[in-house]
């Protein structure tokens, strides 16, 4: 039994049952024979039911809204944004898939030669809590497209999102099987992994999880792409406006309450500003209401789970009591729920849980740096390498900076996020493979070349 909990409230809110080794037999079986037919549906077919799945979501928008703010506790209008943001990716592969897997031309020694791009058959999509939605249509919205049927199996602790999902699809007219969806438990993950029938893997989550998935599919012998976790630098020269710099920070580390892969995490700021920023920043941060996420007061809802706020602040302490200084926060907050305290500390160094590991969840550290050499190398002492962004006003000098820094992307005095127009996806224990863009269509399909005589 499935159980979703509301993290602000810490009700039972319902129960859902798993699926048995049987259940996901027959759900494997069904995505494979929605293949046989779904491959060969023309993209304009596919195209028109894609759109009508960014329907559904704009005409469903509040209710999967409330439902996700209620499973893991995002405030509101950041949920009724993912929606958005997912109907958006479905009208955009919609409108460019035909372009993205266009057969090339290419010239050789045969009377005419040729790639084109095949789909790769069922696709398992192993999907986080923290952003319910708009992880699996980034996902989904190519690979449907390329002509790949899906088989989502989401986090536990989201069951009624993973159910909501595949209504969507289902109010959209998608042939059955075209989208599957597995309610099973972490530990029967690898027994779908391995099956015969999935013929790749996506995950976005943990660098454990991605460890262990990315193990069992390398023995399978099955295509991977992995977005994992991120501990991403979000570098302040002195040049820097700094009340809009601290602004522009707040939002950085705080979107989903600060649960996301992408968030700035550390905050490298040049020695001379350093005072200045640290005390705007504190100041915006202490200044964030928290609440539960649907009262559209707050800015910070709680995190999702009991675990997930203990883990961090034992990251706090532990960072604390290595000789780093709390400015504002630094506690979980007493009271119902699983919330914690937006906090800043200062006087963070290589060697710290807070430099060293991903932070989930409002806590910010800044690392202060002589100059912007400095900087970069510090942003680059990080097993992760997911985004990174620099604030100057200077954009030219920073471009020159973000070609020596070991990222998926990095952003110049914008806040890092996903947009379907470019890829994303991370190096190092980052992960690896791209989603989102021509180059996220073009990792779950057969690079087929063909040649004429």
């Amino acid at each position: 039994m499935m159980q979703s909990v509301d993290p602000a409230t810490e009700e039972v809110i319902a129960e859902y049952p798993a699926h048995d080794a049987g259940d996901v037999a027959g759900r494997l079986e069904r995505s494979e024979r929605a293949f046989r037919q779904w491959r060969g549906t023309p993209l304009t077919d596919r195209g028109r039911l894609l759109r009508a799945a960014g329907q559904a979501l704009r005409a469903g928008q509040v209710r999967y809204a409330e439902l996700m703010t209620r499973e893991m506790g995002k405030p509101i209008a950041e949920a009724e944004a993912e929606i958005d943001k997912c109907a958006g990716a479905c009208d955009f592969f919609a409108d460019h898939a035909a372009r993205f897997l266009a057969i090339e031309q290419v010239s050789s020694d045969a009377s005419y030669s040729y790639v084109r791009f095949d789909p790769l058959g069922p696709v398992l999509a192993i999907m986080p809590w923290n952003f319910p939605f708009w992880q699996f249509f980034r996902f989904a919205a190519p690979a449907l497209m390329a002509g790949n049927t899906a088989v989502l199996k989401h986090a536990p602790n989201v069951p009624g999102c993973s159910l909501a999902i595949a209504n969507v699809f289902k109010e959209a007219d998608f042939p059955p099987g075209v989208v599957e969806r597995l309610l099973i438990p972490n530990e029967a993950a690898e027994a779908v992994v391995r099956h015969p029938i999935i013929r790749a893997v996506t995950l976005t989550g943990s660098e454990r999880a991605g460890s262990a998935v990315a193990s069992q599919a390398g023995q399978a012998l099955k295509k991977t792409v992995m977005e994992l976790g991120g501990s991403d630098a979000f570098i302040v020269l002195a040049d820097a406006d700094i009340d809009a710099t601290a602004t522009a920070a707040v939002t950085a580390r705080c979107i989903n309450s600060g649960q996301s892969c992408i968030a700035a995490k550390r905050f490298i700021v040049e020695s001379s500003i350093a005072a200045a920023f640290e005390e705007a920043f504190a100041a915006k941060m202490g200044a964030l209401k928290v609440g539960p996420g649907m009262d559209r007061a707050n800015q910070i809802g709680p995190l999702a789970r009991p675990d997930l706020r203990d883990g961090l602040d034992r990251q706090v302490q532990a960072t604390i009591r290595a000789g780093a200084a709390v400015l504002v926060g630094g506690r979980a907050l007493p009271r119902r729920g699983f919330f914690y305290a937006p906090t800043v500390l200062t006087g963070v160094r290589p060697g710290m849980p807070a430099f060293d590991q991903e932070t989930f969840g409002p806590v910010a550290a800044v690392i202060r740096a002589t100059d912007a050499d400095e900087a970069v190398d510090l942003a680059n002492q990080s097993p992760y390498g997911l985004g990174a962004s620099i604030w100057t006003r200077d954009a030219d000098r920073a471009q020159a900076l973000a070609a020596r820094i070991d990222a998926g992307c990095v952003f110049i005095n914008g806040v890092v996020k996903s947009d379907p127009r470019l890829p994303f996806g991370g190096i190092k224990h980052s992960g690896w493979g791209r989603e989102l863009s021509e180059a996220g269509i073009r990792e779950f399909v057969n690079v087929k070349s063909v040649w004429v005589k």
